[in-house]
């Protein structure tokens, strides 16, 4: 192994995932050392985060096994604290909180995104993340705590607070959220007797002047409609001003009674950006359309930490999307094995190709190949894409859905929550 080239890949998301898969199958055993660095040992599929909140997967289903995907690649469990481009080193922090240096020959830096937290009064306190299997159980199991404590309650303000539910980011997971929760309500209500569906409030807040404000103007209307039907009440062009255990406030002076505030409001590019000391664009590496870094021609960038050329619209940076990670992954896996020696390297272009959006139950909006569609037709699309672009557990997955089809869920909570309040409750980090 130490005659070997050692390439290291910082993140298994989409891009990191899709790097080293290809890294795989175009190097051999002997070519080169395959390492990944990443917190957990699997490569997550967060577009179907919202199902396994709304109960329809098991969480394992979203969660693709790397040492099974990735046979050949050493995992190390922990992240990257710093990046020397110089000495083409860095150093890795374990899950246990233990540093270690850990040399390079070729470096993929793929560490992807983060929460992007606004500077809110409550937020980081009273605010429920949704970006890990985690945060997504947790929010299940809160949201069936606070439907059980509602019930027991006498106190009608109490009653009102704990079944009013506040979504805040109406962009893509957002949208999605409201509409799997409202849903995951209605149908749990069906197990509590002393409430009804008038008694649920469900908001999508943002301060966009439409939901699905980074996607196609097609998809907004369609989706919009389908939640204002189903009684979530979306307040556009409205922010958040304060987040408190009790209550969250609006920038309208609005103050809404809640114990729940789910934070979507979006990502931000991994903050091991500023400690590479790497030319940055908007906050991500600058990079060529070949994924190569100026100051060290050994270190590629790949998806949302990535400011990628978009060939496709001159003179601005690729969107942070898993349809462009997975792509860049793909080319930053080839021109690293180009680097080594094995093939030619290729520079990043990709057509958008649309986007898909699940509204739960029948409903979704889709615009493949920019062609918008609705109801049925685009469910059936949304989730025959998935199938196709989630890269393990796709029978588990065909398997709960049809599953959710012919059966009712199973509405029991899984002891994640010990508190009874946003005070004391155990919830993850966000």
């Amino acid at each position: 192994m130490a005659n070997r080239p050692r390439v290291v890949v910082v993140g298994t998301g989409f891009a990191g995932y899709h790097c080293l898969r290809t890294l795989e199958s175009l190097l051999g055993p002997d070519d080169a050392d395959l390492v990944a660095v990443n917190p957990t040992d699997y490569m997550l599929y967060l577009p179907l985060l919202p199902e396994v909140t709304a109960g329809i997967l098991d969480p394992r289903r979203i969660a693709v096994p790397l040492r099974t995907k990735l046979p050949r690649t050493r995992l190390v469990l922990g992240s990257v604290s710093d990046v020397d481009v110089a000495d083409q080193k860095c150093t890795v922090v374990d899950i246990e909180g233990r540093e270690s240096v850990l040399e390079w020959d070729r470096l993929v830096i793929t560490s992807g995104s983060v929460t992007r937290l606004l500077s809110i009064p409550g937020v980081a306190e009273y605010a429920k993340g949704f970006r890990s299997i985690a945060e997504a159980v947790f929010l299940r199991d809160h949201i069936l705590r606070q439907l059980e404590l509602a019930e027991q309650s006498d106190d009608p303000a109490e009653r009102a607070a704990r079944t009013t539910f506040v979504v805040v980011g109406a962009g893509y997971t957002g949208t999605e959220l409201a509409a799997q929760g409202q849903l995951l309500t209605r149908e749990a209500l069906r197990r509590y007797k002393g409430l009804s569906e008038k008694d649920v409030r469900w908001l999508l807040v943002d301060m966009a002047p439409r939901v699905l404000p980074g996607l196609s103007k097609r998809l907004s209307g369609p989706a919009l409609r389908v939640l204002r039907r189903r009684g979530v009440d979306v307040r556009l062009q409205t922010s958040v001003k304060e987040v408190t255990a009790t209550c969250v406030k609006l920038t309208d002076d609005t103050e809404i009674p809640t114990r729940t505030v789910a934070w979507c409001v979006g990502v931000r590019p991994d903050p091991l950006v500023e400690s590479t000391q790497l030319e940055a664009v908007q906050g991500r590496i600058a990079v060529d359309r070949k994924l190569r870094t100026a100051a060290n021609q050994n270190v590629f960038a790949a998806g949302d930490v990535a400011a990628v050329p978009d060939a496709t619209r001159p003179g601005e940076i690729t969107p942070m999307t898993a349809q462009h990670a997975q792509r860049q992954g793909k080319v930053a896996g080839v021109n690293v094995a180009a680097s080594l020696g094995h093939g030619m390297m290729h520079q990043y272009k990709h057509h958008d190709l649309g986007f898909l959006v699940d509204l739960a139950g029948p409903s979704a909006v889709a615009d493949p190949l920019h062609i918008p569609i609705s109801g049925l037709p685009a469910k059936a699309i949304t989730r025959g894409y998935h199938l196709l672009a989630l890269p393990g557990n796709r029978a588990r997955v065909l398997a709960d859905w049809a599953i959710d089809l012919v059966s009712t869920r199973q509405f029991v909570q899984l002891g994640l929550v010990r508190g009874t309040s946003m005070e004391d409750a155990d919830q993850p980090p966000m």
